[in-house]
């Protein structure tokens, strides 16, 4: 049997460029080493958008070999300088935030009539977006906090939010609407930092999210893997801050020892299965497919509340999605394995569709 081709794309035009390619290494390493199945093309996307490929997964080096991307029935990518192309069977995007996880690579790749790993075009935008993606989990019966949005192009009554947020009561959030890592985000315990931290946050987005915070929240993870048709959902699992007050950019990359991971989560079984229920509902309503990890905060009395959806969510080893399969015995490369198929099966089926009346 001939090896499956699989490119893997990662680094990227985000503020998670270094998340990425610490994903990828070993997204890399472990279909590598599946010798008998695939034939992995590392490819590097720098900060400027540049395509390289690599002897192996990690930062940008010299000897990189530029290549580009092409539209063409015995090729997916080529070298610039035409000593070499090679046709995917598959392109195994780890990459995450702006540019790479809200649709916009996803978009590229249908484009280029490629398999590609993870959600499509819609539901990675959605999924990307705070405020919709909030409204789609809201519809599909999961708990959500209050919020504003504001826009860095359209004036807003500075006054009335102050008067919004004591309504709610302090402290809230203020977050950038489509970016991931916890990047932008600050906590807000006093109206007087309320603007501040809303600049701060449009320095990033061009929207901004004020949300109504749980103080000192606890923060519940749920992994997804399959389509809505085979749908399988991890333990919920628990990450703490040791480093913060909130699980910020700082404790999750910086910091050594920032935070400490519990799976399974001291939760109750009865609420854990509620919760994953929750995540199924929140993937199938935003016609998700492939992998997600659905995040939830809960307050002081157990009660808890949809925060996000990361439709490709950090793959490395210390990161959540395998350590929440993991935790029910699942093997993180056969998960790696399936979502390959899967994105194949996927394409076979939108490529029977007609395409004439």
């Amino acid at each position: 049997m001939s090896l499956l081709k699989v490119v893997v794309l990662y680094g990227g035009k985000s503020t998670e460029h270094e998340v990425s390619v610490h994903s990828a290494q070993t997204v890399c390493r472990i279909l590598a080493d599946k010798k008998d199945k695939y034939q992995i093309y590392p490819v590097f996307i720098s900060k400027e958008g540049r395509w390289f490929l690599q002897e192996s997964c990690g930062p940008q080096t010299p000897g990189d070999k530029p290549i580009t991307p092409v539209l063409r029935a015995d090729a997916t990518f080529a070298a610039l300088d035409g000593s070499f192309c090679a046709a995917a069977d598959a392109v195994f995007p780890v990459l995450h935030g702006t540019n790479c996880e809200d649709g916009t690579m996803q978009g590229f790749l249908e484009t280029l009539n490629v398999p590609y790993v993870g959600c499509g075009v819609l539901a990675s935008a959605m999924g990307m977006d705070k405020e919709i993606s909030k409204l789609v989990a809201r519809e599909a019966g999961a708990p959500v906090l209050p919020c504003r949005v504001v826009s860095k192009f359209r004036p807003y009554d500075k006054a009335g939010l102050e008067r919004w947020v004591l309504e709610q009561g302090l402290p809230v959030f203020v977050k950038p609407v489509r970016l991931g890592s916890s990047v932008g985000v600050r906590k807000v315990k006093e109206v007087g930092e309320l603007h501040r931290a809303i600049d701060f946050a449009l320095e990033f987005d061009t929207d901004v999210m004020i949300e109504k915070g749980v103080d000192r929240a606890r923060e519940i993870f749920c992994a997804i893997y399959g389509d809505e048709n085979n749908l399988k959902s991890s333990a919920c699992g628990e990450l703490r801050t040791v480093a913060g007050e909130f699980f910020d950019y700082n404790a999750k990359y910086i910091v050594a020892g920032g935070c400490e991971t519990k799976v399974p989560a001291d939760i109750p079984a009865e609420v854990a299965a509620h919760m994953r229920q929750d995540s199924e509902n929140i993937f199938r309503a935003l016609r998700g497919s492939g992998l997600a990890r659905v995040d939830f905060l809960m307050d002081k009395d157990g009660k808890y509340y949809f925060s996000e959806i990361n439709t490709l969510p950090g793959m490395s080893e210390t990161s959540l999605f395998p350590q929440l399969f993991e935790a029910c015995g699942e093997d993180y490369g056969l998960i790696l394995e399936r979502l390959i198929d899967l994105a194949r099966e996927v394409h076979a089926r939108r490529a029977a569709l007609s395409l004439s009346r």
